[in-house]
């Protein structure tokens, strides 16, 4: 048994997408989480206002950006195959004094795994909470964007889920 290679790359280390055509397709799923620390003055104003912004619904407008972003990730990373998702569900909890969570469940029978839509929802997802909190601060932190569950693929995986104040 040899090294493990990168897969998108060609027997030249060269950049090559993953041909997946002999692949099986199976039911694919996974799960991606962010997380966004607001300064307790933004926390504050954000549940008083019940989550919205001179620009809208905050968690609303996040979960629409979250889910149009994982439909189009293929779009934004050069080696993603376009995946027909069957399901994205992202959830937002404000946890906390100035903690937001942000998930995204990804859901699709293919022949190539969907963490990178988990994960690309995830993050714009986080990133639209930002702009639409930006007016109020700029001292927003998006954190610990990782991948926490997926299926399906040759390689399951479940992160351990530590003990978090956040």
């Amino acid at each position: 048994m040899g090294r493990p290679r990168l897969s998108h790359l060609d027997a030249r280390n060269r950049p090559a997408m993953v041909d997946v055509g002999a692949t099986e397709v199976t039911a694919r799923t996974a799960e991606a989480e962010a997380r966004i620390r607001l300064p307790s003055g933004v926390a504050r104003a954000l549940r008083a206002s019940g989550h919205r912004t001179r620009k809208g619904p905050v968690f609303d407008t996040a979960i629409l950006a979250g889910v149009m972003a994982a439909k189009r990730t293929h779009e934004l990373i050069p080696f993603c195959h376009p995946l027909p998702l069957e399901s994205c569900q992202i959830e937002i909890t404000q946890r906390g004094a100035g903690a937001i969570v942000v998930r995204c469940r990804v859901a699709v029978h293919h022949r190539t795994g969907v963490e990178m839509e988990a994960l690309t929802g995830a993050a714009v997802a986080a990133l639209t909470v930002y702009d639409m909190c930006k007016a109020l601060s700029h001292d927003i932190e998006i954190t610990d964007l990782r991948l926490m569950a997926k299926a399906g693929g040759r390689r399951p995986f479940v992160r351990r889920r530590a003990r978090r104040a956040a």
